[in-house]
């Protein structure tokens, strides 16, 4: 039995907005939603096109009246339910992020949404306030922390296992940008080639907004100050596809970022070591079931998932035995666990597990778009940007 029905008697009731047809990112969430047994999709928005959102939510087994055409559509009809959804999940693009969220918070809804959390600055520290104000959970999916052995990472730099962080290298490359898109040379359309809905630079929105809170997740720091060089590397580019930054953490240790999706050949490449007092700790998306860990003086020290040594912060991240993989899915549904048990609490007037509070929040997601922001304007002028998080 799940958490979910144990302590509540019943699944939340989860609404979902965007996602359909052609998406990557829908079936993802739907599926880590579905994991753990902690949701039932029960509503849904999956297009712009009314009657195309009605039908595709019907094919994804929404009953024909809650299959909805529109967002104001399913605001207003869940409203009206005595079984209306508790919570909502929103992966569309961009732009709407911010407007969705808004009319969330208005219905008193949890709120499950995808990254970036806006367009920019403003709007991400607005919802800060207004989700504190309203004091519902909202999960910021930045999937990469819901790995067990990033956990581990996590854990083992917060508890002084290997001393003070020194320095800290990320990065995020990608291929599948090498060469211009049908997008870009007209024959075709793509919103995340568009800066009025994907936001003003595309590379830092789209995978440097997951850089950064690795780099944020695993060091247990904000950054401080940060040089940043944002170009286009592929000939008649206008959007940003590559940024190269060197950056300082709170404690002063300098850092390292390098994402691009334009690496000729490359296939994934998420990436980061994180140089301690005492020795460091290497970990690759593409390898995720194992977290190097090389002390001074010592050999070096392979953590498996599920195996010895790990931390509480892994082992509740952990589904499956030892020699079988987890990844990518898993891994978001590991935030989709922690915001279940959060927002059942929440129900219940009870403290949730410490251990169900590590996933990302709207406040990750304005320190991001505070992130973004520093980057812009340090590319822009050429020069270091101190900065503070503040909402």
């Amino acid at each position: 039995m799940s958490k979910t029905i144990a302590k509540l008697g019943r699944r939340l009731r989860l609404g979902v907005i965007g996602g359909g047809p052609g998406s990557f990112i829908g079936p993802v969430h739907r599926a880590a939603a579905r994991l753990d047994d902690n949701y039932e999709i029960v509503a849904s928005v999956l297009s712009s096109d009314p009657d195309r959102s009605r039908r595709k939510g019907q094919a994804i087994g929404v009953a024909p009246d809650r299959a909805y055409g529109t967002a104001r559509e399913f605001f207003e009809g869940e409203k009206a339910r005595d079984d209306g959804i508790d919570v909502v999940a929103i992966m569309t693009p961009n732009d709407s992020h911010y407007p969705l969220c808004l009319q969330a918070l208005e219905n008193g809804l949890d709120i499950i949404c995808d990254k970036p959390l806006t367009t920019n600055l403003r709007d991400a520290n607005d919802l800060v306030h207004r989700v504190r104000d309203a004091g519902v959970v909202f999960c910021q999916t930045f999937n990469y922390s819901g790995f067990p052995l990033v956990r581990q990472a996590m854990a083992m730099v917060r508890d002084g296992d290997l001393g003070d962080v020194r320095m800290i290298e990320v990065e995020y490359v990608q291929g599948h940008n090498a060469a211009l898109t049908a997008t870009e040379s007209g024959e075709e359309s793509n919103w995340h080639f568009d800066p009025a809905r994907v936001g003003e630079s595309l590379i830092l929105g789209d995978i440097g907004s997951h850089a950064h809170h690795l780099a944020r997740f695993v060091t247990c720091q904000d950054l401080s100050r940060l040089t940043a060089d944002i170009t286009s590397v592929v000939p008649g580019r206008t959007a940003h596809d590559y940024a190269g930054i060197l950056f300082r953490l709170e404690n002063n240790a300098p850092g390292v970022m390098w994402v691009t999706q334009a690496g000729a050949g490359a296939v994934h490449g998420l990436y980061f070591r994180v140089f301690c007092a005492k020795g460091s700790l290497e970990w690759a998306q593409e390898t995720p079931n194992q977290l190097t860990c090389s002390r001074i003086g010592e050999p070096a020290t392979i953590y498996e998932r599920d195996g010895p040594g790990l931390k509480p912060e892994a082992a509740r991240a952990t589904r499956v035995g030892i020699g079988h993989p987890e990844g990518y899915q898993e891994a978001f549904a590991v935030l989709y666990a922690d915001a279940a048990e959060a927002i059942v609490a929440r129900k219940l007037g009870e403290k949730p597990d410490r251990l169900a509070l590590d996933f990302p929040t709207v406040e990750d997601g304005a320190r991001t778009m505070q992130f973004i922001a520093a980057a812009l304007e340090s590319s822009h002028t050429g020069g270091w940007i101190d900065y503070q998080v503040a909402f």
